[in-house]
């Protein structure tokens, strides 16, 4: 007899084209005759979001050609970290990446991914990303449950979208998670910032505008679950050249060398 009660299995290692991963092979969402979620593409891919990688590792290369070594990426949004993963792969000696996820138990797959791909050049931060110092309140939704789990939005509202399951946001079942701003980081140098924070895209941007202007590093953001306008703004406010990929906008400032390799 074991000396354990049985459960459940949520997280499995998995051999994926983007490296030996920790997935939830419950992350996904079905819809009609498909689905999504990072764990749906995973398992059945292989792969997750190559293309848009491909283009982002691309433009981290640009950075070391135009400005030399010591690139530094930030990642917000993490999730598992496949972007995390490749972009510190791709970087071995001369980069490095600062990984944000703000539900915990997916932060503990991250951090397992960090680690398994022996990615020395990445941190991971359990925080949210934001344009104010503070603490904010996560939900927790049931990690045993399909759902998409990086679709969870942190703030409730009107048009929350249905991940899988019914989201509870109130305060005795969130968990609460401290909530930084780029800017309090203080870097030396930066270079990229991914934003896939599922509808705080433009509280990020709020929060960095200070390293922005001193670094005018790449932008990466996810627009579906934004204001386009608002970022639109922002971005033309700050010199940045605005650019679509599919449901992501990439901005490069317009001093910045890169632009000659985005097709005018």
């Amino acid at each position: 007899m074991s000396k354990y009660p049985k459960r459940p299995v949520a997280y499995v290692l998995m051999s994926s084209d983007q490296g030996t991963m920790l997935v939830n092979r419950f992350d996904y969402h079905l819809v009609g005759n498909g689905g999504y979620g990072v764990g749906y593409s995973l398992l059945n891919q292989s792969s997750f979001e190559s293309q848009e990688i491909d283009t982002v590792l691309q433009l981290l290369g640009t950075r070391r050609e135009n400005f030399g070594d010591g690139v530094v990426a930030i990642d917000c949004g993490a999730n598992i970290g496949v972007h995390t993963v490749e972009w510190a792969r791709y970087m071995y000696g001369w980069g490095e990446v600062i990984a944000f996820e703000a539900q915990e138990r997916i932060y503990y797959a991250l951090a397992g991914n960090i680690a398994i791909n022996n990615c020395f050049n990445a941190t991971a931060h359990l925080k949210a990303v934001g344009k104010e110092m503070g603490d904010i309140d996560i939900p927790q939704p049931d990690y045993f449950k399909p759902s998409s789990f990086g679709s969870l939005e942190i703030r409730k509202n009107d048009s929350n979208e249905f991940i899988g399951q019914t989201i509870h946001y109130e305060t005795g079942k969130c968990l609460s998670v401290p909530l930084v701003t780029i800017d309090s980081l203080q870097l030396k140098r930066l270079d990229l910032i991914k934003i896939d924070i599922e509808g705080m895209e433009v509280d990020a941007l709020e929060g960095a505008q200070k390293t922005i202007q001193k670094f005018l590093p790449i932008l990466v953001i996810e627009k579906i679950k934004s204001d386009e306008n608002l970022l639109k703004n922002f971005l033309n406010s700050m010199g940045y050249r605005i650019y679509f990929m599919g449901i992501n906008i990439v901005a490069i400032h317009e001093s910045d060398p890169a632009n000659k390799l985005i097709p005018q």
